[in-house]
């Protein structure tokens, strides 16, 4: 299939990634119809895939789904929560429709149902898990196109990508290889650059690990805001209330050398308007009661308590 086009070879960049997401690693079981993609049998039993066998059916199914005029016509369904994440991204850039979680019975058979849709091209991820789709599509003989692993049934299946698809990051892989091809077949990438979507997104992640890891985020991010944040107020080092550091009398503030003495002459003065006579009648009407009042009120203001006395 790939043997004559150089630019349909796969590249060593494409094998390391299927290395590394364990594509390679298939079942302890195999099927009958699925023995031809083995490529060895480890010594403790698990078979291993030829992986150039399954690049060559890999590019068969992306031809299929190329050749399509509607990319809405070609339906991608799952219904294990680790290959959900994968469909919706392949549904993305591909175009077509997607059903990931349950199939309800009679979607592609009963026509009074209002979920009932007619696909012309049908991709499941694991035949096993997926046997309702594929049963309804062999009564409405739709072509079936499907991720199998060394013990997958095969029955009523078109198109068998041999592939490890019990693993979350070798069945990502698998729906982003596949993604990519379609692309670069409708001509909408470029087979010289790198497509600029990673694999990652189409690996399932856990939600107690996403909340994990955006709870972390949310920590360092208040961490390093309160860190970098300054501070509203910082005290100054010297404490400057507006005076003259050379001035240690703080009874003296704001007030005249010379006011003490102009203050305390006022209080010797009523000393002289009260003189001891014998004269009790003379005494009572010399004196002049209103001017005692008014200078009264001087004598405190001799008791400075640290204010200023000019208001």
């Amino acid at each position: 299939m790939s043997g004559g086009h150089v630019c349909l070879a796969i590249t060593e960049d494409d094998i390391t990634k299927m290395i590394a997401a364990t594509t390679h690693i298939g079942s302890e079981n195999s099927e009958t119809t699925m023995e031809q993609y083995i490529f060895k049998k480890k010594t403790n039993g698990i078979n291993i895939i030829n992986l150039k066998k399954t690049w060559e059916k890999l590019l068969l199914a992306a031809r299929a789904i190329a050749a399509i005029e509607n990319p809405q016509d070609v339906y991608v369904v799952t219904t294990r929560p680790t290959t959900q994440r994968a469909v919706l991204k392949f549904a993305r850039y591909v175009g077509c429709s997607s059903i990931a979680g349950r199939f309800t019975p009679g979607a592609f058979t009963n026509q009074i149902q209002t979920a009932f849709r007619e696909p012309r091209l049908l991709l499941i991820t694991d035949p096993r898990s997926d046997h309702q789709p594929v049963t309804e599509s062999s009564y409405a003989n739709v072509p079936i196109i499907a991720f199998a692993n060394i013990d997958s049934p095969t029955k009523f299946i078109d198109i068998s990508i041999p592939c490890n698809n019990k693993s979350t990051q070798s069945i990502g892989l698998m729906w982003w290889f596949l993604a990519r091809e379609v692309l670069r077949l409708r001509g909408s990438i470029s087979r010289d650059m790198p497509w600029e979507v990673m694999p990652d997104l189409f690996f399932y992640r856990d939600p107690e690990e996403v909340e994990k890891e955006e709870r972390e985020k949310a920590e360092a991010a208040a961490e390093a805001h309160t860190v970098a944040k300054a501070p509203d107020f910082v005290a100054p080092d010297k404490e400057d209330w507006g005076a003259d550091a050379a001035v240690t009398d703080w009874a003296a503030d704001g007030q005249a050398a010379a006011a003490p003495t102009a203050i305390a002459a006022p209080v010797a003065a009523p000393a002289a308007a009260f003189q001891v006579t014998e004269d009790w009648a003379a005494q009572t009407e010399t004196s002049d009661w209103a001017a005692a009042s008014e200078q009264a009120p001087a004598a405190p203001a001799a008791n400075t308590w640290g204010g200023s006395t000019q208001w």
